[in-house]
């Protein structure tokens, strides 16, 4: 039968033979909610950097640039890393280069993977409509913070984890562990999240409605995938 697995933090993805495997790669706070919501809004293209020196190139070829490095926008870009400025007017049919300090970094260490989707709690409904019909085995890859260990993206991998259970085997121990976290949480992510290490480091920087949008469950039906170096959309 098909496998699930999850992928904890980017430093461990040594491990994990992404050989003909479909990787979702989440990092809530907030990269890939920000994506998931440009194209929701319409932005035509995203092309994930790990560099702040390969965003300004595409940045002087005309593309929008946004980079975040520690939570905040870096020096000289266009944009920051806030779902609310994905959601502007000025983002529609644009293409927008981007780099953040761990979520694009995730991105570019999953190319040897068949597929690669976008993941956040806000089409999680559209993620798993879309796995349940696929054969290939999956991993979900928390971008994580710095290499380390969050809640925010396991929390996500828990939640893909439950909603397909019926239809992958579990296939180790870390699936499971994020299972039960979600189950404990669901009810109320905002308030089990609000002690965790980077929602703290947001709210220092007066971002609070960012996490309560970024952890609103289902409210886009768009599924990012990378197409090339691009990421562009299934709907």
């Amino acid at each position: 039968m098909k496998n699930i697995d999850v992928c904890l933090s980017p430093e461990l993805l040594h491990q994990y033979d992404l050989n003909n495997k479909i990787v979702v790669v989440v990092d809530v706070l907030r990269a890939t909610s920000c994506m998931v919501s440009g194209f929701a809004n319409g932005v035509k293209e995203i092309v994930p950097v790990s560099t702040l020196e390969e965003c300004k190139i595409l940045q002087n070829e005309g593309y929008l640039a946004a980079a975040e490095r520690n939570g905040s926008r870096a020096e000289g870009f266009d944009m920051g890393n806030s779902p609310f400025e994905y959601l502007e007017e000025r983002v529609r049919g644009e293409k927008i280069a981007v780099t953040t300090t761990n979520g694009t970094m995730a991105i570019n260490k999953s190319l040897e993977a068949k597929e690669i989707l976008i993941g956040a709690f806000l089409n999680l409904g559209a993620i798993t409509a879309y796995l349940k019909n696929k054969d290939e085995d999956i991993i979900v890859l928390c971008a994580g913070w710095k290499g380390k260990f969050n809640l925010e993206d396991s929390l996500f991998a828990g939640a893909l984890c439950h909603l397909l259970k019926n239809d992958f085997e579990y296939a180790c121990d870390a699936p499971l562990a994020a299972e039960a976290m979600y189950i404990t949480a669901k009810k109320d992510i905002m308030t089990y999240m609000k002690d965790s290490s980077h929602a703290k480091r947001l709210a220092k920087l007066n971002v609070v409605k960012d996490i309560e949008f970024c952890v609103q469950e289902s409210i886009y039906n768009v599924i990012p995938y990378l197409s090339g170096k691009s990421l562009i959309t299934k709907s």
